[in-house]
């Protein structure tokens, strides 16, 4: 278990009780910020964005909590384009990636030798806890892309593998968002801004330049060199499933371990683990561990299938078999439960952002008025 990130129900509760969005809203984009670190159990669907924005509104006035809930509708906004992109979610979606000197991991991100102390304390941090603050994430693919000029693409799977809240939708566009691949431009943070919001002092290294130096100068020497990432999913060896053929049959996936789902419905439950899946996007022994530890604390009786869907004996015998509908599981057999949004009616249709929160805004007044009577 992580100290960081526990995986117990009284931990988790405390945490969702402890969300501060004033503080939030004056301080998430400092290093040091009163961000809700709540993301990995969001990630993993232990809790949902609805759960959140109603704990939320409980005790605070919408306007005191606007930027918190902007912030969780850029999660649920990155989602609806995974399900509207699908597949191609993994290649450039607005416009090509300009100026890419090559599609690798520059070494000296992987090794954490960059000589920007507060971006190569963020690698470390990645590496140690599975965890960044999202201004760091910035830093780090900024560094990645646009000074180091390597497509986003394989950077975006390393650091995916590593992060416990590591989410497709989230952390794919959060990359091209910062290549400009997602953007009407490229994401830059020179010495100064990162100084500024790290609390860091630092001085004469690649990035304490202007602007446009940054976005003119050449690669720097010791960025040229590159490495493809081994990235490779331990996954758990599992004993036979012992199934009640007479119950319906739950399956969740390693998006999906809702305890609310189903809740106090006699029945089997599965977390499907597909070899297919962890190939295409591996995750690293600490994730996995985490993944399981929460299946198995959060849904009790929980069995463990390292497989796919489809091969799951005997599914034709079983009275039903539902799943929670996912991009990861749309193959899934049996009766698909619709997904949980926060802003049901606020569709992707191809808008950026701030399109999509014009429609999120309509129903968020709704909801405020109604927890203002």
């Amino acid at each position: 278990m992580s100290a960081a990130f526990p995986t117990n129900l009284a931990a988790l509760a405390e945490r969702l009780s402890a969300i501060d969005p004033p503080r939030y809203g004056s301080s998430r984009n400092f290093l040091t910020g009163a961000v809700t670190r709540l993301s990995p159990y969001i990630a993993r669907g232990v809790i949902t964005l609805p759960q959140v924005l109603e704990s939320i509104l409980k005790r605070y006035p919408m306007g005191k909590a606007l930027p918190l809930i902007q912030q969780l509708a850029w999660r649920e906004y990155f989602q609806r384009v995974w399900w509207k992109e699908k597949e191609n979610l993994q290649r450039d979606i607005r416009q090509p990636q300009t100026q890419v000197a090559h599609h690798e991991l520059p070494r000296a991100i992987a090794e954490a030798n960059t000589g920007v102390e507060e971006v190569d304390a963020a690698i470390r941090d990645l590496m140690q806890t599975g965890y960044l603050h999202n201004h760091a994430r910035l830093y780090v693919a900024m560094f990645t892309c646009n000074i180091a000029r390597a497509h986003w693409s394989s950077p975006a799977r390393w650091m995916y593998y590593h992060l416990l809240d590591g989410d497709i939708a989230s952390n794919t566009l959060s990359w091209q968002w910062v290549a400009g691949s997602f953007s009407a431009k490229k994401y830059y943070a020179n010495q100064d801004n990162i100084n500024k919001y790290s609390g860091s002092n630092q001085h004469n290294t690649v990035l304490d330049k202007s602007y446009e130096e940054l976005m003119e100068m050449p690669v720097p020497d010791h960025l040229q060199a590159t490495i493809v990432p081994d990235l490779q999913t331990n996954l758990p060896i599992t004993e036979t499933l012992v199934l009640n053929q007479h119950l319906p049959l739950l399956l969740h996936h390693s998006y999906q371990i809702d305890p609310e789902w189903f809740s106090g419905v006699e029945a089997n439950r599965v977390l499907v683990l597909e070899p297919s899946h962890f190939q295409q996007y591996p995750v690293s022994p600490a994730v996995m561990q985490f993944i399981l530890e929460l299946a198995k604390e959060f849904i009790p009786g929980i069995q463990i299938y390292v497989g796919e869907a489809k091969d799951i004996p005997s599914l034709d015998v079983f009275p039903s078999i539902h799943f929670k509908d996912h991009p990861i599981a749309h193959h899934f057999p049996g009766q698909a439960t619709a997904p949980t949004w926060m802003f049901p009616d606020a569709d992707y249709t191809g808008q950026g952002f701030f399109g999509y929160w014009k429609k999120c805004e309509k129903a968020l007044y709704k909801i405020s008025r109604a927890h203002s009577q």
